[in-house]
């Protein structure tokens, strides 16, 4: 681990509304916008596509209502090979988990002081139980309480893809200088796309890219254990967490890019620097895509590339408008919930029922409207009631610390 001048303990509020805003999406923004596009859609006569949920316009609706369907047809994700803003919620959070390290590690480093292999330990020690905590909170999201039988059960979780990659970006960061954990990334990421292209897959040969032929897939079927989501294969199945790995170190490497303190590094030159860097992975996943197709259910190279130059972008626009401008009171909503991000991710995909709760609230208000509606207004009334128990916990300092 290496550095040159770096910042002392400082907390980015434009990470953590970053993470805010990237859980807002799946907690209660696409329910919300997912409404307005059925107003719009009963307006206009309009339909969804059954294969990709995409609802096709016409001539007749406003500038507005172009952008809510817009809105609404980013809030799927593709069926195989593409991209949309949905698909990019997952690899960002793992991004803005890596972001981090450079600077909770080295504040606990900091700290242990001459003692550098004590501190190293306790990191460990942090870091085996996190990915334990988070692989087991993942299952019971997925309903492992529910003891339906070990066939019944799907181990692969999206909060376990989180616990493995960040596990292993730490590891590598901890153990590795700059320029080999850049080595890493890039090996890894050729590796994944060698062995994807290469190894054949029992009676579909190599390089096939289709659900039931990729080398990902077949992996799943043969060693994951309990149920597959797609049943042909699981989007955070087994093999593609080792690509997965490199999108937290997209965000190791920008988190030690923030921390520096050199002096011609300000903070106006890192936000464009990072910008810059955003556009440059943007384009090269874009072409790395014309011969390994962006797709997040094998959690692609260019996928990785992709979906991390955006990442990078947005972490640019939220750091140069909040850390660098100033402009801070604005984004405390999406740092309630950034700051909290396990606990609410958690309570929104079952622990708590939302709906049921915003339908008790504001039911009765709910129901004076058209029925048209009701579903973006109960949403908006989960969007109230998770933003206030947010806010509440922020102010009380109660944090969900895995």
């Amino acid at each position: 681990m290496n550095s040159n001048k770096t910042n002392p303990t400082v907390r980015l509020q434009s990470l953590d509304a970053l993470r805010g805003f990237d859980m807002f999406w799946i907690i209660s923004g696409e329910g919300i916008f997912h409404g307005f596009a059925d107003v719009v859609m009963a307006k206009h006569a309009l339909v969804r596509n059954p294969y990709n949920w995409q609802i096709a316009t016409n001539n007749d609706l406003s500038f507005f209502e172009r952008i809510i369907i817009g809105i609404s047809n980013q809030l799927h994700h593709t069926p195989w090979n593409g991209f949309t803003f949905y698909d990019m919620i997952f690899p960002l959070f793992i991004f803005i988990a890596g972001v981090s390290m450079p600077y909770s590690f080295n504040n606990s480093l900091e700290k242990a002081g001459m003692n550098q292999t004590i501190g190293k330990r306790k990191i460990y020690r942090s870091l085996i139980k996190r990915t334990v905590l988070l692989i087991i909170f993942g299952m019971i999201v997925n309903g492992a309480l529910q003891l339906n039988g070990y066939a019944n059960t799907r181990f692969a979780s999206v909060l376990s893809r989180i616990a493995i990659s960040c596990f292993f970006a730490a590891i590598i960061f901890l153990n590795c200088k700059l320029r080999y954990q850049i080595i890493w990334f890039v090996g890894i990421l050729l590796a994944y796309w060698a062995a994807m292209m290469l190894i054949p897959v029992p009676g579909f040969g190599a390089g096939v890219l289709s659900p039931e032929g990729n080398l990902e897939g077949y992996i799943d079927r043969i060693l994951l254990p309990g149920k597959l989501h797609r049943v042909v294969y699981d989007p955070e199945g087994l093999f593609s967490n080792i690509s997965a790995v490199c999108s937290a170190l997209l965000g190791v490497f920008a988190g030690q890019f923030l921390r520096m303190n050199a002096d011609k590094w300000n903070q106006l030159k890192k936000a464009v620097v990072l910008a810059l860097a955003g556009l440059i992975l943007v384009l090269a996943g874009w072409l790395w895509g014309f011969v390994f197709p962006i797709n997040k259910n094998m959690w692609t190279s260019s996928f990785v590339l992709f979906a991390g130059g955006w990442s990078v972008l947005l972490l640019s626009f939220f750091y140069l408008i909040i850390d660098v401008a100033g402009y801070k009171k604005w984004s405390m909503p999406l740092v309630w919930v950034g700051c909290n991000s396990i606990l609410i991710y958690m309570a929104a995909h079952g622990v708590v029922d939302f709906e049921h709760t915003s339908q008790f609230l504001f039911g009765g208000v709910i129901n004076k409207t058209e029925t048209i509606w009701h579903s973006s207004l109960l949403w908006i009334g989960v969007a109230v009631i998770q933003f206030a128990v947010l806010s509440f916990f922020y102010k009380k300092k109660w944090f969900l610390k895995v």
